[in-house]
């Protein structure tokens, strides 16, 4: 996803994605130390994908600081 359109959430939309894209990521590391994955860079995207979460979810949560 985008960051364009991880603006276009709901606030609580984004703590939900935040939470099943950490879930998804401990099964992919989980799975990785048992067998390799097919394409290794699952992890990071995935991990990238939190960062932009999560970097969305700060802004906001500083506008609303101010």
């Amino acid at each position: 996803m985008k960051y364009s359109e991880i603006k276009e959430l709901a606030t609580n939309e984004i703590i939900e994605s935040i939470e099943d894209e950490k879930a998804r990521l401990l099964t992919l590391k989980l799975n990785h130390a048992v067998s390799p994955l097919e394409n290794h860079l699952q992890l990071k995207n995935s991990k990238r994908y939190i960062a932009r979460l999560k970097t969305e979810q700060r802004r906001r949560e500083i506008e609303t600081n101010k």
